[in-house]
């Protein structure tokens, strides 16, 4: 019966912490807490049960940020192939839609200069982030680059998007 009640106590927690969308930092200590207490409870051995709360709080910490990791990279293509099909001056909306409604976002993309190298073709563009829908909606400005590879428009840019992405690019 305990174990059962602890179950449903880390369901509850599991379900509220992704109601509040505080994904990326609460989830493994949410699951790492149920699975430490679980399983002290039913090994009677509370120096087990840490242990595996702390093995299971890293292991999900590590799906989430790469999780957030692929769903900013996600944005950070459909931002990189939008600019590459402008042209310098230009401004076109640019949206993504998770099948999650976690990390969906929109904005504009402005492409602002034109660059190539030796080795790649490249456009520099500003880059806006709405805070949500409808006109008139706040949105954050930041610039970016992207480049031409074989495979189509790529983000290029590190340091502008950790104010954007914090470091998981």
């Amino acid at each position: 019966m305990t174990v059962r009640l602890v179950l449903i106590l880390a369901a509850a927690a599991a379900s509220s912490v992704f109601v509040s969308g505080c994904v990326s930092s609460s989830v493994g200590a949410a699951s790492g807490a149920a699975a430490g207490v679980a399983t002290g409870l039913v090994t009677s051995n509370p120096a087990i049960g840490i242990g595996v709360g702390i093995a299971v709080q890293a292991a999900t910490d590590e799906a989430v940020k790469r999780l957030m990791k692929s769903l900013h990279k996600d944005q950070q293509d459909a931002i990189a192939v939008t600019a590459g099909v402008s042209a310098i001056g230009e401004t076109r909306p640019w949206s993504v839609k998770h099948t999650l409604p976690v990390e969906n976002g929109h904005g504009d993309v402005r492409v602002l200069r034109e660059f190539s190298s030796a080795l790649a073709e490249c456009k520099e563009f500003a880059f806006s982030v709405a805070d949500g829908d409808g006109p008139g909606v706040h949105q954050d400005w930041f610039l970016a680059t992207a480049c031409k590879q074989p495979s189509g428009w790529r983000w290029a840019s590190a340091e502008p998007a950790v104010e954007r992405w914090g470091n998981l690019q």
